[in-house]
This record gives structure tokens, C-alpha cells and sequence, in this order.
């Protein structure tokens, strides 16, 4: 009799036990995604909703994304980091360079003159924190870390030929090592996150500001300035700035495996390359929002970009500096990520 009773209860142990199994082969999740940027921007229709889109997919609809532009979950761009670090939110899309001196090893990549396109600099930009500023990242699961194209000058009164005609304009950068960079081209430097630039320009806060032609309709920069300076890719861009998509450690760590695996395949140097390629390729639909606006546009001859590389050598010269300061070997850094760069960029 004790046998049979404990046979029965074996037997139902197992009849209950498989439902639970089941459930955890088949476990869903949901995650939320927060940034910055605008429901209508580039970024967020193409880059952040084609990315989540692609894991649901990938996922046979088991990670399913609850999506916040715009900061709608609360808190400012600054703050998004640690929000995916702390579990306030499960995913974010925002710049290391918001919060200054954060991320010194990173900030090579914002350097004057550092990038060729986005794509083979976002890969460069990956494999070079794997292999040398790895601990940047540790709070989180980093997904991807990109760059976008070309950054550039957007001027509302005053077209840009010369640093000389960036003097006594005050001229809105996004990091610590661009800021520096507008400095010493003559500009008064303003440092402020992309959604207050709109406010910014409409009131006269700031003259112009230096984003590349992908961002300017989202903020519409095409509509509050008049004068937009490019360069011409034979003399280099004037600079890039970088990114990371981030996910909460903890919440990484607690999906099934095979759920960890899809957030796997859709991470890493071939989803930093395609974010950087898939936002560079909004550069034209940018640039043409100008055209049709009626504003001037003027490209910085590869001869006329060499005044601007002199002066704004310095903030590479500075950068080396602080990082030999912190420890770490600023020149070494920096011939790496160039040559990882010129690596990726020979492929692209």
C-alpha cells in the first residue's frame, strides 16, 4: 500500500511537473525600451523599432518590446544609462558622452577627424571596447555601440567657409571632446543634449549647432537655420559621435537560454555596423530637407579642412594626455582604435 501511494504520488509529481517545464521552454518576456529620441526621427522608426521588431520576430513573438521614445518613461537623456543599469527600464539607446568623463576610453572615437564611414567605425568602435575598454561597460549587457555619419555645422545667421567664421558664435556640441573641439576652432561651445536644441535655436540661446544631416529634420534645424557647412569626404569628417544600445544586466541574465541566445545573435559587431550604416543612410532624406527648405549649403574643400585638423588637433593631444594620466596608455588607444578603424573601413 505505502508503495503504491508513493508510485501514485511520483506519478502525479511528474503529471504536475511537466506543465512547469513546458512553461519554461516556452517562457515569454517583455522589455522595455527607452531613449531619447523622437517617434518620428530616423533612428526611431528605422534603427530602434526595426531592431526590437527583428527580436520579436526572431523570437516566435516571446520577447515582446513595450516602446518609449521621447522620453516618456521619465528622467532626462542623461540619465538613461543607469536607468538600463538599475532596472528602471530593461533597454536603452543614448550617448556615452552625456554624462563627461564617464567613459574617458571611449571618447577616442569623438575625436576630430577619427571616423570614415559609420558602419566600419561602428565595428571598429565594438571590437575596440572588447578589447580595450571592456570595464567602460560591466553595469550592463552591452547590445550594440555605433556611431552616426559625418557631423557638421548647422548655422542660423553666418555660413561657416573657415574656422575664423565659427568666432564669437555660440555653437552647440554633444560630448565633453567635441565641445573642446568647437573651442578651439573659435566658436563659444554649448553643451546640451539633441531635444533642447529646437528651444535653443528659436530663442537665440545658441547661433548653430553640429549634428549630421540625419538628426537636423527630427529636431528641425532644417527649418531654424539658414547655413549648413559639410566636408568633403576626401579631407575627412569633422567628427562622429558615439552610442551604446545597453540592456539591464540582471533581466539579460534571467532569460531562458534560448531567449539569451536570440538577444546574442542580434548583438555585437554586426549589429553595431548595421546601426551605423542604417542611420548614416538617413544623411541624404537630411540633406535634402535642406535643399528644399531653401538654405545654403557650402562643402569645406579637403584643403580648406586642413585649418580646422590643425586647431582641433589639440583635443586629440589633450585626450592622450588624460588618459596617460589615468593610467592608461593614450597613444597606444589611439592607434588602436584608428587602426581598427582603417581596418573595418578597407571592408566596407
Amino acid at each position: 500500500m505505502i508503495q503504491r501511494r508513493t508510485l501514485l504520488q511520483s506519478g502525479a509529481a511528474i503529471a504536475l511537473g511537466a506543465p512547469a517545464l513546458t512553461g519554461f521552454a516556452q517562457q515569454s518576456v517583455t522589455l522595455k525600451f527607452h531613449t531619447f529620441m523622437s517617434p518620428q526621427s530616423n533612428v526611431w522608426l528605422n534603427m530602434h523599432k526595426a531592431w526590437m521588431d527583428k527580436v520579436e520576430k526572431d523570437s516566435g513573438g516571446r520577447i515582446k518590446f513595450e516602446a518609449y521614445p521621447a522620453m516618456q518613461l521619465g528622467g532626462s537623456p542623461v540619465q538613461l544609462f543607469d536607468q538600463a543599469r538599475d532596472g528602471v527600464v530593461d533597454v536603452v539607446w543614448t550617448l556615452p558622452g552625456n554624462t563627461p568623463g564617464r567613459f574617458p576610453r571611449t571618447e577616442v572615437f569623438e575625436l576630430p577627424f577619427m571616423m570614415n564611414n559609420a558602419e566600419a567605425t561602428s565595428k571598429a568602435f565594438w571590437e575596440y571596447i572588447q578589447t580595450s575598454a571592456a570595464d567602460e561597460y560591466r553595469d550592463v549587457q552591452p547590445i550594440a555601440l555605433q556611431v552616426h555619419g559625418p557631423g557638421m555645422f548647422h548655422m542660423r545667421n553666418k555660413l561657416v567657409k573657415t574656422a575664423e567664421d565659427l568666432r564669437g558664435s555660440k555653437v552647440r556640441g554633444p560630448t565633453r571632446q567635441i565641445t573642446k573641439m568647437l573651442g578651439y576652432l573659435g566658436a563659444t561651445p554649448v553643451g546640451m543634449p539633441l531635444p533642447q536644441i529646437p528651444d535653443a535655436l528659436s530663442k537665440g540661446v545658441i547661433d548653430g549647432c553640429v549634428i549630421p544631416w540625419e538628426v537636423a529634420p527630427s529636431v528641425k534645424v532644417h527649418e531654424l537655420t539658414k547655413f549648413h557647412s559639410e566636408f568633403d569626404p576626401a579631407g575627412g569628417a569633422l567628427y562622429t559621435t558615439t552610442f551604446v544600445m545597453a540592456m539591464n544586466k540582471a533581466k539579460y541574465a534571467q532569460l531562458a537560454p534560448d531567449l539569451k541566445a536570440i538577444i546574442d545573435r542580434n548583438s555585437g559587431i554586426e549589429t553595431s555596423g548595421w546601426l551605423g550604416k542604417t542611420q548614416q543612410a538617413g544623411d541624404p532624406a537630411g540633406r535634402k530637407a535642406a535643399v528644399d527648405q531653401g538654405n545654403t549649403i557650402h562643402t569645406i574643400s579637403a584643403a580648406d579642412a586642413q585649418e580646422f585638423r590643425r586647431k582641433a588637433r589639440l583635443v586629440e593631444v589633450e585626450w592622450m594626455q588624460d588618459m596617460d594620466k589615468r593610467g592608461f596608455n593614450g597613444k597606444k588607444l589611439f592607434d588602436t582604435a584608428k587602426a581598427l578603424i582603417e581596418k573595418h573601413g578597407k571592408k566596407a
